[in-house]
């Protein structure tokens, strides 16, 4: 059975998700309960936290994709990176779920540029603000300056109605 039962009651068919499987209270749910850094925080702090934090730095015309650059992880969980990287397989299956939630919010086909911009900010801001002083995580690919102000974690169902304020503010 290659199937997920969504918070929602959805069928999400790992081997062939579909656009019309993705619903975004789903997405919110599975996100704000998710814990970046595989849990390796000061706290807890989630995806869907980073996500709407993205969605405030970019450019207005990219919010709604900066919020939803990591919603294939309410489906297939935040991998670590130096762990996805030797899983090709979780790839694969990231970029039909990525795929699908593009189609489904009528996203562009690929990611903008600007949303990995947006997404090194937040990690060398995470590792300033949810890490000990002098933690080095993993390189990052592009020099970034931290983001000003201080990132506070939220708990997971206050992460979950930013989140979906935060759709509602964009879909407006």
């Amino acid at each position: 059975m290659s199937k997920l039962t969504t918070w929602s009651g959805r069928q999400v068919d790992y081997l062939n998700p579909s656009p019309d499987d993705i619903h975004i209270v789903d997405i919110a749910t599975a996100l704000a309960r998710e814990c970046r850094y595989a849990g390796h925080a000061s706290h807890f702090y989630s995806v869907a936290q980073h996500s709407v934090l993205c969605s405030r730095i970019v450019p207005p015309e990219l919010a709604i994709e900066a919020l939803l650059h990591d919603a294939a992880e309410a489906f297939i969980k935040d991998i670590p990176t130096p762990l996805k990287r030797l899983l090709p397989d979780y790839k694969v299956i990231e970029e039909r779920f990525d795929w699908a939630i593009r189609v489904h919010f009528g996203l562009p086909e690929e990611a903008s540029p600007g949303i990995k911009e947006a997404d090194n900010i937040l990690l060398v801001t995470e590792v300033r603000d949810l890490f000990p002083p002098g933690r080095v995580l993993h390189k990052i690919p592009v020099a970034a300056d931290p983001m000003n102000g201080r990132i506070w974690p939220l708990a997971p169902e206050t992460a979950k109605d930013q989140f979906m304020d935060r759709f509602h503010f964009l879909q407006r």
